[in-house]
């Protein structure tokens, strides 16, 4: 059967660059679909895409449908014939259904019942035939955060289509679509290649569109702005960094990448270099030039749209003279903040809003230093650290006031780190007061020092605890005001900083001060503000790559301090498979079945009456010393080993003991027996939720 090539070109008015990538999966799955849908065999699916365009290149696409055979069940033989054997309204209907005679029906036994089926055969239909509607129903699929109307109300894109191309080998495949009639016709280039240009063959396309000053294919483009920039850079005598989500941006502002070298003046290097940085990369889409010494040195690279060389210079000079108008005003803004020092800004924090029932943004410091005040005195941090981040928090959001920072939010705690200093605060306390936000994104690492981490943990704990308290607590999707990004970031902190803060009392204390804003009991809340975090806990020891049971195992146990949680999980996670786990696992899981239903009263050896039961008591009570003691050091291993010798007593206890007895008294004591046992295995986790591997 003959094979083609099949191109859908959507050639439009330029589109943002954010909207591309995500047009191109939609692209790519809707023509997936619909390729099955139609029973269209195919090679490969690629989508290209720039600004002015969104192409879709189906490889080796068959020129006819696949035939359609399949068999289908219909009402059972006794409804579908009558006694004589004539069908009846239900043969009938059903056959007519399948677009075949009533005759063509047969028999078959299902189960010993015999059923009507019938044989439904459709030949395929030639691609030509099928591609019109096709290509209007892919177009249609496509979503776009903000679409727009020009053609119709039924009609809406990303931006107004101007031309559709459409071909199966060198067949134009014409269909209308917003008015439009597609045809073999695209256009190159806006400036260097300007004309319609033929496509002769869809395979081509690539090749025609990059000899019309168009890379079609966004890693083309990608691995060419890479290559520009490095050798850019190099000729500046330094080097650039290729932040990731800049470059993706890039990729998809330009059809026919160039490169543009600029300078600005040496004494704006004055200005902290993450400002300039910002400007560059963030506000005007440039890539920053560093020195050997990863310092910033006064040169800029941009990626223009095919400039011209003898275009360039007025290219260069534009976007000096617009990167020059933008370092004097953060230049200015940094001459004027520094006037003052930072601790004037605090009391300036009233004039923001936190929220609406909790008052404003210097509300919200008071709350954060106070909540470092008793987290270092829970953890017993010593008194200067303490001081330190105590006067880090009462300082981290001042420079929201601040000028820059009004003009550059992205680099709120960083100003406010540079102020610090400025004002004569101590290295630490600036260090914390800009690194509080950490981490803020995902990959992002945790504070560095003890100072930061504490007011780290404060604010986030008192954003979660705020929005706890008044019940705005994220569902499905929604998450306004970032809760898992901040419950990430304080789980992150105290694995990072071994903080022996269990989860539960971390939660406790950041809702104190929020008693008289509670929507729910305090237990409840603090409940519910627990599990939401361990919840981002189980998401970060599956990124680290334990288990799913093992993660459910120690999240079940007694100890949600976090660090020594994951001791726990990887003490488990080492011994999955091993005999001595494999062995316990079973008694340890007929133990806690049994001990949900256990009483709440202690055991009383005088009621221990069969051997067994007391040979358990014993086991149990010289293991509870030798796993107290390896818990207390944190030698998880050793609580491990200490457990697994209660296999024996455990087993023959089962064998040898009914522990629902009609006795009230002696079923209670039994109960609480297996509840001491759980408990004790708690202390590592409850493995009964270990699934062993099938061999």
């Amino acid at each position: 059967m003959r094979k083609e090539s099949f191109l859908l070109e959507i050639g439009t008015e330029e589109i943002p660059a954010r909207f591309i990538n995500p047009a191109l999966k939609q692209l790519a799955e809707a023509a997936a679909v619909e390729m099955k849908r139609e029973r269209l065999v195919y090679d490969d699916i690629q989508a290209f895409g720039t600004p002015r365009r969104l192409a879709l290149l189906v490889s080796g696409l068959a020129e006819k449908q696949q035939v359609l055979e399949e068999k289908k069940k219909g009402p059972a033989a006794k409804a579908a014939y009558d006694a004589d054997g004539n069908p009846t309204k239900a043969a009938e209907g059903f056959a007519r259904s399948q677009g075949v005679a009533v005759e063509e029906l047969f028999t078959e036994d299902v189960a010993g019942v015999p059923y009507v089926f019938a044989v439904r055969y459709e030949p395929g239909q030639d691609v030509l035939s099928l591609l019109p509607a096709l290509c209007e129903r892919i177009i249609r699929s496509l979503n776009f955060p903000k679409p727009m109307f020009w053609y119709s109300k039924d009609i809406r894109f990303a931006r107004p289509i101007r031309w559709l191309t459409a071909l199966w080998g060198s067949t134009a495949v014409p269909f209308t679509f917003a008015g439009l009639t597609a045809s073999e016709m695209t256009y190159g280039h806006r400036f260097l290649a300007p004309q319609a240009v033929p496509i002769k063959e869809a395979a081509a396309y690539p090749e025609v569109m990059r000899q019309s000053f168009v890379m079609v294919d966004p890693q083309e483009r990608k691995a060419a702005i890479t290559a520009l920039v490095e050798e850019a850079a190099a000729g500046l005598g330094g080097h650039s960094v290729l932040h990731e989500e800049l470059l993706e941006e890039v990729v998809n502002l330009v059809e026919y990448p160039g490169v543009v070298t600029g300078e600005f003046a040496p004494e704006y290097l004055e200005v902290p270099q993450e400002v300039l940085i910002t400007a560059m990369r963030t506000h005007q889409r440039y890539f920053p030039v560093f020195g050997a010494d990863n310092k910033l040195l006064p040169y800029f690279i941009t990626i223009s749209n095919g400039t011209r060389a003898e275009y360039a210079d007025n290219v260069r000079t534009g976007n000096e003279r617009v990167l020059r108008a933008r370092l004097a005003d953060a230049r200015f803004f940094f001459e004027e903040d520094r006037k003052q020092p930072l601790i004037n800004y605090v009391e300036k924090l009233d004039n923001i809003v936190f929220m609406e029932p909790l008052g404003t943004m210097r509300q919200k410091t008071e709350r954060t230093a106070a909540l470092v005040q008793k987290l270092a005195e829970e953890l017993g941090i010593e008194a200067a650290v303490r001081e330190t981040a105590v006067r880090a928090a009462y300082l981290a959001k001042a420079d929201l006031m601040t000028q820059m920072v009004y003009e550059f939010p992205e680099l709120q705690g960083i100003m406010g780190g540079y102020y610090a200093r400025l004002s004569g605060e101590s290295e630490a306390v600036a260090v914390a007061v800009a690194e509080h936000y950490a981490p803020r994104f995902a990959g992002d690492a945790p504070p560095a020092t003890l100072p930061a981490a504490l007011v780290a943990l404060a604010d986030k704990m008192d954003t979660l605890a705020a929005c706890f308290a008044l019940g705005l607590i994220p569902t499905g999707s929604q998450d306004p005001y970032a809760l898992r990004r901040s419950a990430t970031g304080v789980a992150a902190t105290l694995f990072a900083h071994h903080l022996p803060l269990t989860v539960e009392r971390l939660s406790e204390l950041a809702l104190a001060a929020l008693q008289t804003h509670l929507t729910q009991p305090l237990s409840e809340v603090t409940a519910q503000l627990a599990d939401f975090i361990l919840q981002r806990v189980r998401f970060i020891l599956a990124e680290q790559g334990l288990r799913y049971d093992v993660i459910d195992a120690v999240l079940a146990g007694s100890d949600h301090n976090l660090p020594v949680l994951r001791q726990r999980a990887q003490v488990l996670q080492d011994k999955l498979n091993s005999p001595a786990l494999e062995q316990i696992l079973t008694p340890f899981t007929r133990v806690a079945n049994l001990a949900r239903s256990e009483s709440s009263k202690a055991v009383t050896p005088e009621l221990l009456t069969a051997a067994a039961e007391k040979e358990l008591y014993q086991a149990v009570l010289a293991a509870a010393e030798k796993v107290q003691t390896a818990a207390a050091s944190g030698d998880f291993n050793a609580v491990f080993t200490a457990l697994t010798p209660l296999y024996q007593p455990i087993e023959q206890f089962f064998a040898d003991v009914m522990v629902m007895v009609e006795d009230l008294t002696l079923r209670e004591n039994r109960l609480a027996l297996l509840g001491e046992i759980k408990k004790l295995f708690l202390t590592l986790g409850d493995i009964s939720k270990i699934v062993p591997e099938k061999k």
